[in-house]
């Protein structure tokens, strides 16, 4: 037994200078934990709420000076005492202390700081790496990670409503190899825009390159085309997400495609095009996030790609459990903040588990290095992940992170994931 004698917040920034929560918590026997909740550009509205200050003399209004005061005047006192290694226990008291479904009186960002800070130190406490206290053990395989390569989104002369295109190197024997395609298609990929745009392609908000088409199909073909010269033809698969809530008129209930409002028959019709071109490892975020009921057909009519949910799901049991029984996902994209605890999100990821549903650990565009969701990606033993574009400091940590855990373990192997594929 550990026992938790201290909690302690602060603010400190995310790799888009946005303010965020980070915790401290240190055990009797002198074990600490950090934990720190990054945050996305895409937000579900069912996602644990982000408390913010709304100051506008301080970082435009993003400042957490009254998340960081709950952790320090509200839930330290509740849990410290506790034993560090009951999770559920813990976690459970801060919902209590909330009381609200999405944690908008403390903060999910103050709430998940503390998790995770919870969860580090426990294993700090067992002298043990995160992932294997997670893993109950060694591990023997690291996932496959993926790369968003170009971001859509709004931009001067068009808007590419696909938020990321993403490639992922399957074919790769080792977790070496499958760093190295990725990077080098990215780094190929930069001159083939250029030759196409006439100038250097720009950096997009998520570090990929910016959308150089309104057309999904033009980027996938400069893709395919970087992805041939670098000579990894039938061993680099394509993912979209697509973040179709970003670009849904809920008056209209239509969705936008190059250029025009379309209906969700006809963005299925088209993607269902694309997927028969190209070979696609999953896509995500398909429809708007409330779309019921045209996620069902998504996933009977997409047969070559997996179907997942980001902001479909938010790592929410409820809504995980209603997208099972309706057969809406093929799996979903494993995000704790969303949630807002560690607990929470390990229920999610065992009912998709006991399922045979894909569980895709990702980060944040707000991300930190060190991210949480690493330990979770090689401690869950998930066959491939997402890791953003290979460019800034906390996405290349989380590539070395795969790198360091497979060589560190005798015998990890990059996983297989072939019986994942559907093309």
């Amino acid at each position: 037994m550990s026992v938790i004698k201290s909690v302690h917040a602060r603010q400190i920034v995310d790799c888009k200078c946005r303010p965020i929560v980070e915790v401290d918590v240190i055990t009797d026997d002198g074990f600490t934990g950090i934990g720190c909740a990054p945050t996305g550009s895409s937000v579900g509205k069912a996602e644990s709420f982000v408390l913010r200050d709304h100051d506008p003399n301080e970082y435009g209004g993003l400042s957490v000076h009254k998340a960081v005061d709950n952790v320090n005047r509200i839930i330290a006192p509740a849990i410290v005492g506790m034993d560090v290694t009951n999770q559920s226990g813990i976690d459970a008291v801060m919902i209590q202390l909330d009381g609200t479904p999405l944690k908008e009186r403390l903060g999910g960002n103050a709430i998940y700081s503390v998790s995770i800070a919870v969860f580090r130190a426990a294993a700090a406490a067992k002298n043990i790496p995160l992932y294997q206290y997670i893993a109950k053990g060694q591990i023997s395989t690291v996932p496959v990670p993926s790369f968003n390569v170009v971001n859509g989104g709004h931009y001067e002369n068009l808007t590419q409503p696909f938020n990321e295109f993403i490639v992922m190197p399957y074919g790769a024997g080792t977790i070496d190899h499958a760093v190295e395609m990725g990077i080098h298609t990215f780094q190929v990929l930069e001159k083939i825009l250029e030759n196409y745009l006439g100038h250097k392609p720009l950096v997009a908000p998520s570090y990929g390159y910016a959308a150089p088409s309104e057309d999904p199909e033009v980027i996938l073909d400069l893709i395919s085309e970087a992805i041939d010269t670098c000579g990894y033809t039938g061993k680099i698969g394509f993912a979209l997400d697509c973040a179709s809530s970003e670009m849904y008129d809920s008056t209209t209930n239509t969705y936008l495609l190059k250029g025009k409002r379309i209906t969700a028959d006809e963005l299925i019709a088209y993607v269902r095009y694309l997927t028969e071109k190209f070979d696609f490892v999953f896509i995500e975020d398909l429809l708007d996030e409330e779309d019921w009921e045209f996620y069902p057909k998504a996933v009977r009519e997409l047969t070559r790609t997996n179907i997942l949910g980001d902001d479909f799901i938010v790592t929410n049991l409820k809504r995980l459990e209603r997208a099972y029984h309706l057969k809406a996902i093929d799996g979903f994209i494993l995000k704790p903040n969303q949630v807002g605890t560690i607990s929470e999100a390990m229920d999610a990821y065992r009912y998709a588990a006991d399922r045979n549903l894909i569980v895709v650990p990702s980060g944040r565009a707000g991300g930190v290095i060190g991210d949480v969701v690493m330990d979770f990606a090689v401690g869950l033993r998930v066959g491939f992940i997402k890791n953003g574009a290979p460019r800034s400091g906390e996405r290349i940590d989380k590539l070395n992170f795969l790198m360091r855990a497979c060589d560190t373990n005798k015998g990890c192997k990059l996983a297989n994931i072939s019986s994942l594929l559907k093309f």
